[in-house]
């Protein structure tokens, strides 16, 4: 991780955000190269997703056809949504403080280890690194109990690394920024939405949030898309937006952010075919994350527990994915899908409903009315065929365009061998991205600056520039260009030489295979089109 976090760094795929100011934690800016990767990957799901979808014929395993329109909504959004979507009173994290240090942690995300020595046994936390763990807690131990490091054999380190959650006590637990034992309070709830006040009063009538997913937006605009669209249940509303989420302790570079954008579905059924969309969704979306690039062998399917199940869903399941930040063995969550039922559609309608109690049952005030009012409309759906009416069931496969940006670059990061121009094998680090996810798609190259070879190079450049993200370089060996594009994820890189200058051909070097292959300069279009969407 440190090697890639450098290389996003150097080459402009991230930087800290406000960094010149000593940076802001949990939030992040994308540079040239990943602002480029970023837009190409939830243009690639839009597409693949929303606009490619054919409604007419229905795609491998779904139960019938169906049809897929987009959205586009605000970030800010009534108060009330939050009230009746849950968020309001469920969307919460536990935290710790710590009376020392004065500051806050996330409770599940302090790992720690017991250490013993001369019969004392204390929990050691750290916020290290997984892979820098038993370093740290072994350097906070000789610490705490006053010991040289020619002692750390003195120490018995259990190998079991386990989260603070887990224990029964705070007593015995030496905190993250602690120099005494027993400094944390019991963990309390904490609510991840940001505040903000819509208007000039800023009175307690005018606080809204800034939304914390982007699918109630979808929800409460159900019945528009529904009459402005003509759209027949099962359908789909795709929706590509930001989010914000007041975590208490972001972490593991962009995984865990405050500011994040979602790629979100909110795909409408009937109650009686919701499982079997279901189990669709899940293995479409799966299979899409390993076509454009992510390994089989890092990622799995993981359905949630009960005791882990959202407010709202019936049923979950996460595509997850080893991160390499994660111990052995661990994988970070990329996308869920949700058997959301009929909870949104209800709520927004009727108002909140109690899943603590009975599902079907408001939670009344003190006048008897629902505490949490709905909208008071018709949120349920007519089959113009079978003239049934029912609220819809709803799946919702949601996927982190961030997390999924990381995990490709994770998965892109490569160091191996390559011949110079020389033909000597040396070594190069490369970033093998899909093609379609690639920032830049090509690179020219003119072999040398003269002879007329810039000409025809910058000829080829601008009726490339007309249809992908290219780039023309002319510093340096060409071996150099080549590993500095290699860096950078693009594909292929277009080398005019003598050669061109008579047969009006080129060479495209691929990225991955290194195979270069003669091509003429009039087939270029073509040839970098066809290769992207191979």
């Amino acid at each position: 991780m440190d090697a890639l976090v450098s290389l996003c760094k150097r080459r402009g795929f991230l930087f800290q955000s406000s960094e010149i100011y000593g940076g802001v934690q949990g939030l992040w800016d994308y540079g040239p190269l990943g602002v480029e990767l970023k837009r190409n990957l939830k243009n690639a799901w839009w597409q693949d997703m929303i606009t490619g979808h054919n409604e007419l014929t229905a795609p491998a395993g779904a139960p019938s056809s169906f049809e897929m329109v987009g959205l586009d909504c605000t970030i800010l959004m009534h108060p009330q949504v939050w009230k009746c979507s849950g968020h309001y009173d469920l969307f919460h994290d536990y935290m710790v403080d710590c009376r020392e240090s004065k500051k806050r942690y996330r409770h599940d995300q302090v790992r720690g280890r017991f250490v013993e020595y001369n019969g004392q046994k204390v929990f050691i936390t750290t916020l290290a690194e997984i892979e820098h763990e038993h370093e740290e807690i072994q350097r906070r131990a000789l610490k705490f109990f006053k010991l040289r490091p020619k002692n750390a054999g003195e120490l018995t380190i259990e190998s079991e690394s386990i989260t603070l959650d887990k224990l029964d006590s705070h007593d015995d637990v030496l905190g993250p920024d602690a120099k005494s034992l027993g400094t944390l309070t019991e963990p309390r709830e904490f609510n991840l939405m940001f505040k903000t006040t819509l208007g000039a009063l800023g009175g307690a009538d005018d606080t809204t949030f800034l939304r914390p997913e982007t699918a109630q937006g979808i929800f409460v605009n159900f019945k528009n898309v529904l009459d402005s669209s003509r759209v027949r249940v099962p359908f789909g509303i795709g929706q590509v937006g930001k989010s914000f989420r007041n975590e208490i302790t972001p972490r593991n570079f962009t995984f865990r952010s405050r500011e994040f954008e979602q790629m979100e579905i909110e795909f409408f059924c009937h109650p009686d075919q919701s499982h079997d969309w279901y189990r669709y969704w899940r293995d479409r979306r799966m299979a899409w994350y390993t076509a454009m690039g992510l390994s089989s062998e890092s990622l799995i399917m993981r359905e949630h527990e009960q005791s882990e199940l959202a407010h709202y869903s019936v049923g979950t399941a996460d595509i997850e994915y080893a991160f390499p930040f994660l111990p052995e063995g661990e994988y970070g969550e990329l996308e869920g899908i949700a058997h959301r039922g009929d909870f949104d559609l209800r709520s927004h309608m009727e108002g909140k409903l109690d899943p603590a109690t009975n599902p079907m049952t408001l939670q009344l005030g003190e006048d008897g009315k629902p505490k949490y009012r709905g909208s008071g409309k018709d949120l349920t759906y007519r089959d113009d065929i079978s003239n049934e009416k029912f609220i819809p069931h709803v799946v919702e496969p949601s996927a982190g365009a961030d997390r999924a940006a990381l995990a490709f670059l994770c998965e892109g990061y490569t160091e191996d061998q390559a011949p110079d121009e020389n033909g000597k094998m040396q070594g190069r680090t490369v970033m093998k991205l899909h093609p379609r996810l690639a920032p830049i798609k090509a690179a020219v190259f003119p072999l040398v600056k003269k002879d007329g070879m810039p000409e025809i190079a910058q000829e080829i450049y601008a009726g490339l520039k007309q249809h992908f993200n290219v780039f023309y370089d002319a510093k340096g060996a060409v071996g150099r260009r080549y590993r500095r594009q290699d860096e950078a994820g693009t594909p292929y890189c277009i080398t005019v030489d003598g050669d061109s200058l008579t047969d009006r051909t080129v060479t495209i070097r691929d990225r991955d295979s290194l195979e270069q292959t003669r091509v003429k300069i009039d087939d270029c279009v073509a040839e970098i089109r066809q290769r992207i969407l191979a």
